[in-house]
């Protein structure tokens, strides 16, 4: 159970033997031991370390950005906490959604101010690249964009790809319209991923930092695709 009481517990200091009170860091690995455990068995295109990698371009973000770090670290942990029933029913319920509802009883119990707990909330519902809710807050626009570079360059080419894996998608098909492709289907291939989906996130970042490092993993991942392309055809 994870509740106010849990988290505002001294905690012994192992170095002096003394009672200290929890801060940022203490709250932090609280939630993401928590989170975590909803995981378990979660698939490799949108496991655990996706959510980690997420977390540390919102460090290196947020950093560079100068915003709430506390909220925007909580959010990081949180922000994929639903994807296992999107998985689960090949799309039909919103990940961003359902982790509104779960991320709730978690956020209610932060030593947190109501408009950071607003703000949590707020993060984890707009992170979605196909979401109906657009980020606000700096702390939403931050943790959109690492969700969305986490997609592209060379992690995102590979994360592209196991995902085809994970539904039973082909290679590629070049006879069929990746526009009219079917998700979750045979046809719902890497190079699909990036014709409708991951070629289109470098306009979407919203962050200076967050560009600069979209505009590499942009051109890296252009380059690979095509020449996955003339691989394919046999033209290299």
């Amino acid at each position: 159970m994870f509740d106010r009481d849990d988290i505002n517990k001294p905690v012994l200091d192992l170095k002096t033997g003394h009672d200290f009170q929890t801060g940022s860091e203490f709250i932090l690995e609280k939630v993401c031991r928590f989170v975590k455990t909803y995981f378990d068995g979660a698939r490799g295109s949108h496991d655990w370390e996706h959510t980690l990698r997420v977390f540390r371009l919102c460090e290196r973000i947020g950093s560079a950005e100068g915003v709430d770090m506390d909220v925007l670290l909580v959010a990081a942990y949180l922000h994929d906490i639903g994807r296992g029933y999107q998985d689960e029913l090949n799309g039909a319920v919103c990940h961003a959604e359902k982790g509104v509802e779960m991320a709730a009883c978690i956020v209610a119990d932060l030593p947190f101010s109501e408009a950071q707990k607003e703000n949590v909330i707020h993060c984890v519902r707009s992170h979605r690249f196909r979401g109906n809710h657009e980020p606000e807050s700096m702390e939403a626009k931050i943790l959109f964009d690492a969700d969305k570079l986490d997609a592209i360059g060379a992690v995102g080419v590979a994360r592209a790809f196991l995902f085809a894996g994970e539904v039973g998608a082909r290679l590629h098909n070049p006879n069929m319209d990746v526009e009219k492709a079917a998700p979750y289907s045979i046809d719902d291939t890497g190079y699909r991923e990036y014709k409708v989906k991951l070629s289109k996130i470098r306009d979407r970042i919203m962050t200076k930092t967050g560009k600069k490092l979209a505009n590499e993993r942009h051109d890296f991942m252009e380059r690979f695709f095509k020449r996955f392309i003339k691989e394919y055809e046999g033209e290299r």
